[in-house]
């Protein structure tokens, strides 16, 4: 384009640049796999996107972040910068594969990585939401393939948090929030609860399925999702008392009580305190 052509395009708003140096389609300026792409540009070869970003891009959708993650070898010096952060660290070839032309790192070593080192509930909603659907040999090849990275790591900091969400992830929870809300009643202390727990009616016939469940309590956590939930609080209600009514004690959780769990650990453990009778 030469230089007055690209100074002209990114003044009228046509092109944007993300960083010093790298120029893209101002259009595309917000899609992840362009700033991926700027970002490997900026950082020149060799480069892996890792951590958040390559799970967003292996369609795990909860680790999205602002940030473009990436990983160079320890000899390259590469600065991180706002909206970019380098990391460094020695990998292999077979490490990385490609994805929509872009180096990436493999699930199960960029599901290690953010078990280790990222935000604890996002890392553990993030195992639970790959799992998610995968057939049962799938699954457990998956578990074991992270397992071994988590082990094989250098540093040895986070491990074992990391090995202990691996262990309680199944993949069974419908929605990331559900994720963290069962990791947050495990670390409180709770006895691990059945997910998507059927009841049915005297004739086997599906009536509902809880999120959580203790059977031998009927104690049930229900997560009340915005979009699955808004001005539905009278059924709710009814369905409370239709359960109440089969023995079951109802807890119901929202996005706020994943901030601040208090209320619900409060009611769960009265619960717990009344079935313990």
């Amino acid at each position: 384009m030469g230089q007055r052509a690209v100074r002209e395009a990114l003044s009228s708003g046509l092109l944007a640049q993300p960083w010093r140096g790298v120029v893209v389609p101002a259009a595309d300026s917000l899609k992840l796999p362009t700033r991926a792409e700027a970002a490997l540009l900026l950082a020149g070869q060799p480069a892996a996107l890792s951590g958040a970003t390559s799970l967003v891009l292996h369609g795990v959708s909860v680790a999205e972040c602002a940030d473009i993650h990436l990983t160079v070898p320890y000899e390259r010096r590469v600065r991180s910068k706002p909206g970019l952060v380098v990391h460094q660290a020695d990998y292999q070839p077979h490490d990385v594969l490609e994805l929509d032309g872009l180096p990436v790192f493999s699930l199960d070593l960029a599901l290690a990585d953010f078990l280790c080192r990222g935000d604890k509930r996002t890392a553990f909603a993030a195992a639970e939401e790959a799992m998610r659907g995968l057939p049962p040999d799938h699954l457990q090849r998956l578990r074991d393939n992270v397992r071994d990275r988590i082990v094989d790591r250098a540093s040895r900091k986070g491990i074992h948090r990391a090995l202990s969400m691996l262990a309680l992830a199944d993949g069974r929870a419908e929605s990331p929030p559900e994720s963290m809300l069962k990791l947050v009643v495990v670390e409180a202390g709770l006895p691990l609860p059945d997910v998507q727990y059927p009841i049915y009616d005297i004739d086997g016939r599906l009536l509902y399925v809880l999120d959580m469940a203790w059977p031998a309590r009927r104690v049930a956590l229900e997560y009340d999702g915005f979009a699955a939930h808004e001005d539905r609080q009278a059924a709710d209600a009814e369905r409370d008392r239709r359960m109440l009514g089969r023995g079951w004690i109802t807890v119901r959780a929202a996005a706020a009580d994943l901030r601040d769990p208090g209320r619900v650990l409060r009611e769960l453990r009265d619960a717990f305190r009344v079935r313990s009778v």
